[in-house]
């Protein structure tokens, strides 16, 4: 992602008074700190929870600890409730999520690289699953990346629907 398209994708969601947060788990905080970069981000960027621990994923974001349980913390209910959370708990009309194995070892019965990036607008959510390859560093920003690469498409969509 260049700083051209941040910073387009942050003056898109200012102007259309799109607020957004994030809930991140495999990238620490990554996806969060790309936005920041960009001057002006404060006009849409909320803030963000790094809910490592499945604990944080059920008190701060509301995620239903029989998911955690029974699905484990790398599934597609599980970013979508995360997703949904961070926007509870910001009040942004947009929530990205991330969680996923970056290894060196696989998670859960999930191998390395597998990631899911939930995305919510306006009190709906929908999952992104993909298989990255590479190191853990790789791994996370690929899954940065992604995760930008959908909030431009959810911002621009947002944009465009008459409120």
């Amino acid at each position: 992602m260049t700083e051209s398209s941040l910073t387009q994708l942050v003056n898109a969601a200012v102007a259309a008074k799109i607020t957004v947060a994030t809930a991140e788990s495999l990238t620490g905080g990554m996806v969060a700190a790309t936005l920041v970069r960009v001057p002006g981000a404060s006009g849409m960027l909320q803030g963000g929870v790094i809910a490592y621990q499945n604990e944080v994923k059920e008190r701060l974001l509301g995620v239903p600890p029989s998911l955690l349980e029974t699905l484990g913390a790398v599934d597609p209910q599980v970013a979508c409730a995360m997703a949904l959370g961070v926007c509870a708990a910001t009040g942004s009309r947009v929530g990205i999520s991330t969680t996923g194995v970056a290894g060196p070892e696989p998670h859960q019965g999930k191998d390395v690289g597998h990631v899911y990036i939930g995305v919510a607008l306006d009190g709906e959510a929908l999952s992104y699953e993909y298989h990255f390859d590479g190191d853990r560093e790789m791994i996370r920003t690929q899954a940065t990346q992604e995760a930008i690469s959908l909030l431009e498409q959810v911002v621009k969509a947002a944009g465009e629907q008459k409120l």
